[in-house]
């Protein structure tokens, strides 16, 4: 369990780091109603972190996922960059869910935990 739902407020996100065979895993998930959606922190366009703070990865008014870098802009349900440098391009995702509550993670790209 990564945390549980209540603790992102709708709207929202939250980062997170996993430690993975002696390698810390950066991610992050939004909150969009009862929904959430995970993804790696790191942008597509150069692979820098997307937040300068550990919860700021939203546009002002939390519509999109943004890079605190360049400007690049995602869409949170899917992670796919509709304006900035790497337009067209998307996210890696992190399977996570919300179960009675509560998010879980799943698999960090191919390592199933």
């Amino acid at each position: 369990m990564l945390c549980r739902l209540d603790e992102i407020a709708d709207g929202e996100s939250r980062g997170f780091e996993h430690e993975l065979e002696d390698d810390d895993i950066e991610f992050f998930v939004v909150r969009k109603g009862q929904s959430v959606f995970g993804y790696f922190n790191d942008c597509p366009h150069i692979g820098t972190p997307l937040n300068w703070k550990n919860k700021n990865f939203l546009t002002l008014d939390n519509s999109m996922i943004v890079c605190a870098t360049h400007g690049a802009v995602f869409r949170i349900e899917d992670g796919h960059c509709t304006a900035g440098p790497c337009i067209g391009q998307s996210l890696r995702t992190v399977d996570v869910s919300c179960e009675s509550g509560n998010i879980l993670l799943h698999r960090l790209g191919d390592i199933t935990l």
